[in-house]
């Protein structure tokens, strides 16, 4: 019987596991994760305006562990040894005979100051500070914005932000209190939200303008003060900073002789297959794949990978070649509480759709329907 061995909880992690039971009975499977929990991080956005709360997006894992027969062990990991083989954790070690890595980034928080601003998909708690703070203001002006990884410019989750932002745009318009706040968004790119194509550029920035959103785009950040963002280009005032750092790897990937990527991440060819590792796959955040600059990091690409990664880890197992590869799509709606847009690319299409408020209970079915099969 082989034992495989999962690191995380997240979606690359719970679709792997998905797949590999799926494959075979026979499996020993073990999760290492803090909890018995995963968090449904697309649904953060609707924390602010109370659409959704924390206990919504948590759900307990401990129900899917026992119809899948998973092992689940409490812990972080903290390092490898033995060519992989063992997985050093925060409880001892753990033997494996092939190791499945979807511990997901970690968000670069090097800019001084940064401790002023919130990062929104660090959590249900990062949301819910969010709409605490928005509670107690009764004006003033709220800044969101996004920056990548400067050694890996694809190592970035922007999307979430321009949900957040149209998204506190309709709340406060909902409360009445619009006209009391400024809204800005800013980012060192100068073509925010390029990943999702030429099309989506225009129309989100001409949906910024329709809504009165300031734009505080192409300077580099310095860094944040409680009252400021600091650019080249001059100051941003703000009296409340949401800001999504780019991404980098985990910081128990320090403590192996894991190939990393220029931005720090695993570096995994296009089987999923950690580079020059025998039996060790990665999806997800933690990874660093093959394939065009605007590859997204979104969930939709994670599962995508964690399908291919876990035909292939078995595959390796029964001494096959690995040969599944994931294909690279884009699917995403940017919401705004009641209504948003469908935004779609490949490598031979970019489809942009215009705002409806189908589109908004689209991606709440989607949501449902999702996490239905773990609970």
């Amino acid at each position: 019987m082989h034992r495989i061995t999962v690191v995380g909880s997240g979606f690359a992690a719970l679709t792997a596991l998905r797949t590999l039971r799926q494959a075979s009975a026979d499996l020993e499977l073990t999760l290492v994760s803090p909890t018995a929990e995963f968090v449904y991080l697309p649904g953060l956005i609707w924390i602010p305006s109370g659409l959704r709360t924390g206990d919504d997006l948590r759900i307990d894992l401990r129900p899917f562990f026992e119809r899948l027969r998973i092992r689940h062990i409490a812990a972080s990991a903290t390092g490898l040894r033995d060519n992989g083989r063992v997985l050093d954790t925060t409880l001892g070690p753990v033997r494996n005979d092939a190791l499945f890595i979807a511990s997901g980034g970690r968000f670069i928080k090097k800019l001084p100051g940064i401790e002023h601003a919130i990062t929104p998909c660090e959590g249900i708690a990062s949301a819910e500070a969010i709409r605490d703070r928005l509670k107690t203001m009764n004006g003033g002006t709220v800044a969101m914005g996004f920056a990548g990884n400067p050694n890996e410019p694809a190592a970035m989750r922007g999307g979430p932000i321009f949900e957040f932002l149209f998204g506190l745009d309709q709340q406060l318009r909902a409360e009445k209190r619009r006209d009391q706040f400024r809204l800005v968004f800013f980012t060192p790119a100068e073509r925010p939200g390029n990943r999702l194509g030429p099309k989506a550029v225009g129309l989100l920035l001409a949906e910024m303008t329709r809504l009165g959103i300031d734009a505080h785009v192409g300077h580099k950040l310095k860094g944040f003060t409680p009252t400021a963002i600091l650019t080249e280009n001059g100051d941003v005032p703000a009296d409340l900073i949401i800001f999504m750092p780019g991404l980098t790897g985990n910081a128990w990937f320090d403590q192996t002789e894991l190939p990393r990527s220029p931005g720090g991440l695993l570096q995994a060819d296009q089987y999923g297959r950690v580079v020059g590792c025998e039996r060790i796959y990665v999806a997800g955040d933690a990874g660093s794949f093959p394939g065009p600059d605007w590859m997204p990091r979104q969930a939709h690409m994670a599962d995508l990978q964690a399908q291919a990664a876990a035909h292939n880890l078995l595959a390796e197992l029964d001494h096959q070649a690995p040969n599944k590869t994931f294909r690279v799509e884009l699917l995403c709606i940017v919401d705004a509480n009641d209504h948003g847009f469908l935004i779609a690319r490949n490598e031979r299409h970019n489809v942009v759709l215009p705002s409806s408020r189908a589109f908004h209970w689209l991606k709440r079915f989607y949501e449902w329907n999702y996490l239905r099969q773990y609970r």
